[in-house]
């Protein structure tokens, strides 16, 4: 937390700070890109909205002469969560188990757990039973980087992070862990458990999915973006679990933007997935008054 912004005589200052002007980024011509540019209503200067990916090949990531100007003309930036916080990794770690003292075995049947240890002591290289307690939406979330065809990885987010710490902006956080944790916690882990098996089951299907999408994030066509979301099976997740993903979150982070673009310009940086269609952040914004642009950023 910024401890200027609990005295209301700096919060002032900080009001008259964001009022230095804004940098002048050309203007995309059609949709297809992932950073806005917000202004109008009671927004002194510009603030700006990327859409990130959590998990790519090192060598795809590549920012834009426009993101670096966005980010060095932020007061701050704010990410899902606060990724410089050193207990943001401890935590996660206490909050990746199951409440109720949940195992994984309570959900599969002796076949079905034979196939999960198998695949996991064969291909991950960790003993499934060293894992018991874990939320089968996190152990999923081990399988990424299998689909990946490269053997550096990392996320968009990590490197923007990287870049504004360079920068030396403030990084903030529009969610706590806590908060994530109980995202997945409201997630049936029977329902987990199946995603889990099932994408074990299909990973050649998935590693053909996975690419697809970094393919549509990297062309930036956030059309397709939204398309992506609502089809095969990944449009079952997001059929049955899109409120608890992105929805609700995003009418609560627009709660948020409304306090704090109206005291300082900043960088937010959250999943693309939560940009686009009607209930993105993009539409949520236009809906309350303020003007979204497309901005060029190859």
């Amino acid at each position: 937390m910024n401890l200027m912004k609990l005295f209301a005589g700096l919060v002032i200052m900080c009001s008259c700070k964001a009022q230095h002007k804004s940098p002048d980024l050309p203007i995309q011509k059609n949709n297809n890109t992932l950073l806005w540019e917000v202004t109008g209503k009671n927004v002194k200067t510009a603030s700006y909205i990327f859409g990130t990916f959590h998990l790519m090949c090192k060598d795809d990531i590549h920012f834009s002469p426009a993101l670096l100007k966005a980010v060095q003309f932020a007061d701050t930036v704010y990410m899902e969560l606060d990724m410089d916080d050193p207990s943001i990794m401890l935590g996660g770690m206490m909050m990746m188990n199951m409440k109720d003292g949940k195992k994984l075995k309570d959900f599969y049947t002796e076949s079905e757990y034979k196939r999960l240890s198998d695949f996991f002591k064969d291909s991950i290289g960790v003993p499934i039973v060293m894992m018991q307690s874990m939320k089968p939406s996190m152990l999923e979330a081990l399988l990424y980087p299998k689909m990946l065809a490269c053997n550096t990885s990392t996320g968009v987010d990590m490197e923007l992070m990287a870049l504004a710490k360079k920068d030396k902006k403030e990084i903030n956080g529009l969610e706590t862990l806590a908060f994530q944790a109980s995202v997945f916690d409201s997630i049936p882990y029977e329902e987990q458990a199946k995603g889990l098996l099932k994408a074990i089951d299909s990973l050649d299907d998935y590693k053909k999915d996975f690419d697809s999408i970094v393919q549509v994030y990297k062309s930036q066509r956030i059309d397709d973006i939204e398309r992506m979301l609502a089809k095969g099976d990944f449009g079952d997740d997001m059929e049955a679990n899109g409120d608890v993903l992105l929805y609700n979150r995003n009418r609560n982070w627009i709660k948020q933007l409304k306090q704090i673009m109206a005291k300082e310009n900043v960088f937010v940086a959250v999943g693309a997935g939560h940009l686009v269609g009607d209930k993105g952040l993009i539409a949520l914004l236009k809906k309350e008054g303020y003007t979204v642009r497309p901005v060029l950023n190859q």
